[in-house]
């Protein structure tokens, strides 16, 4: 016969587990929904609901076990931090990053195109300079952390934003690489 501490212990843990799980499933099945991918949140959505109700059947037949009600609660906030860690490495979809620069852009635009970004330029008014360049940037987020690593480096004073991409006109080249070159740039050269 199993011994009752291990049982009363085995609980709590297994309803964190599920939970961690669970929470991480449904915050990368939410950001598959926002980037339009319907299919796979729906296959994320059928396996996290299964493991919510395990989890939550776990705590709701016995709402007097504190330990479980923690378990519960702790495995929420540590599988929405998993989530977003587990979303940041797939890293799906595009991003638009908007540049804004009083200074002649020449440079970061030449700089860049090296890199293999493709950029469209707009020349502007700003409140506090008479002119600004706007540099609009499609990205894949797989190449994002590799741009703003570069911008932040060599670029330190120039403004910009990233903002997502749910849909973008199918076979639009937005980036170019030379197949040669992102070799030769995974080891460093």
């Amino acid at each position: 016969m199993p011994d009752l501490a291990a049982i009363l212990i085995s609980i709590p843990v297994l309803i964190l587990v599920a939970r961690i799980f669970e929470a991480a499933l449904e915050t990368i099945r939410t950001i598959y929904i926002s980037k339009g991918h319907a299919n796979l949140a729906a296959c994320v959505g059928i396996v996290k609901t299964g493991i919510w109700l395990i989890s939550t059947g776990l705590v709701i037949t016995n709402l007097t076990d504190y330990w479980n009600l923690f378990a519960y609660l702790a495995g929420y906030g540590i599988g929405t931090l998993l989530g977003m860690q587990i979303e940041n490495m797939i890293s799906i979809g595009d991003v638009i990053v908007r540049l804004i620069t009083p200074n002649d852009p020449q440079p970061i635009v030449s700089h860049l195109s090296t890199l293999g970004y493709g950029m469209t330029r707009i020349e502007g008014q700003g409140s506090f300079s008479k002119t600004v360049t706007i540099i609009l940037m499609i990205v894949p987020r797989t190449e994002l952390g590799r741009l703003l690593s570069v911008l932040s480096k060599e670029y330190p004073d120039i403004l910009y934003t990233v903002e997502d991409v749910r849909n973008i006109k199918d076979g639009a080249r937005i980036f170019y690489k030379d197949p040669k070159s992102r070799i030769l740039g995974f080891f460093g050269m």
